[in-house]
């Protein structure tokens, strides 16, 4: 996912709890549907992150040796300033970008 093209807030908004519920009828479950895509957000930029970082990784661990390279500060600057994964996930939420389902729910016929 590109997460630079996202127009999730940057800082948190207050939100209608009514509207936020309206899929599921309990905010509750919502709220459990968000934080799993959260998470889910949340460890592909970890893994972006890392496989980025990665490139700049030394095999020799001296102190004399270990420095800040100007590249690998900007690109943990970079994912500093994006916004965090549960704005994200609840952005996706309000959009009804995030499919989700309770088997508990389903009716059998």
């Amino acid at each position: 996912m590109d997460y630079k093209k996202t127009n999730a807030p940057l800082t948190t908004v207050t939100r209608d709890l009514m509207e936020l519920c309206e899929d599921t009828g309990n905010i509750y479950e919502t709220v459990a549907i968000i934080g799993k895509r959260a998470n889910q957000i949340s460890q592909e930029m970890k893994a972006e992150l890392s496989k980025k970082l990665q490139e700049f990784a030394t095999g020799n661990d001296n102190l004399e040796e270990v420095f800040e390279n100007r590249e690998q500060i900007e690109i943990s600057r970079y994912y500093e300033k994006l916004p965090k994964p549960t704005l994200i996930a609840t952005k996706e939420y309000e959009e009804r970008k995030i499919y989700f389902r309770n088997p508990a729910k389903i009716d059998t016929i």
